[in-house]
């Protein structure tokens, strides 16, 4: 572990976005300044992984992303048909997340190394493409979910912080199921493949099913059930 680990964060940013976005969990800005207050050193580890991968076609995934006419042309049932009507059917766009790590007052990573810029906004950039693989939905707990997995794959401070903060206020809003549920989303996110370092242009040509599969990413029953009972609870 490097030992300067704790030099490089900035907790009391972190805690000041934690703060806020525990009243207002679907303020985005500020899960990215959690993340890159705390994360520098995940994302520094990521890159040396990742320079091993796809770093060498110098094509940033955004890029493809944006394509809208080139996904929407892709047969049902490919992963590159299912993200484009994911997000578009929800009146989304690749640039959403773009927008909110930009926005003013978010404070921005102090890049020198251009590759490290690069992977930083390739995560970025993925997000949405892991909620379409891991079926967790864009509800607040399928947000927390999902960071959950993510954590798992990246092991990014923030991103953890970020998950037991959400863990706890969940448990209080929709029971204990719902620790359950992140529990095995974590679990999920250590048994799959590791996401970062996946040629997304290609796997965006093949059926989702089988991205699933090659990815050892399942079903998340847990996550569904905790829904389940919200709306019947409702009902």
């Amino acid at each position: 572990m490097d030992a300067n680990w704790l030099k490089r964060m900035r907790i009391g940013v972190a805690l000041r976005a934690l703060r806020e976005l525990i009243d207002n969990p679907e303020d985005t800005p500020r899960v990215f300044e959690v993340v890159r207050a705390l994360g520098r050193p995940a994302l520094e580890r990521g890159l040396r992984r990742f320079r091993t991968t796809v770093l060498r076609d110098r094509v940033d995934l955004i890029d493809t992303l944006r394509d809208r006419e080139s996904l929407a042309a892709m047969p049902a049932g490919t992963l590159g048909r299912t993200y484009y009507d994911f997000i578009y059917g929800e009146s989304l766009s690749a640039d959403g997340l773009v927008a909110a790590s930009t926005e003013q007052g978010v404070e921005a990573y102090d890049f020198t190394d251009p590759d490290l810029k690069r992977f930083g906004e390739r995560m970025r950039d993925q997000h949405d493409l892991w909620h379409t693989v891991t079926q967790y939905g864009r509800d607040p707990f399928g947000e927390l979910c999902l960071l959950a997995f993510t954590y798992a794959q990246t092991k990014n401070r923030g991103i953890g912080l970020i998950v037991v903060a959400g863990a706890f206020r969940a448990m209080r809003h929709l029971g204990p199921g719902s620790l359950k549920a992140v529990w095995h989303a974590y679990r999920a996110g250590r048994h799959a493949s590791w996401l970062p370092g996946e040629d997304w242009a290609a796997n965006l040509r093949l059926p989702i099913d089988e991205v699933r599969s090659q990815l050892a990413i399942t079903p998340p029953a847990e996550y569904r059930q905790v829904l389940a009972t919200v709306q019947a609870a409702a009902a």
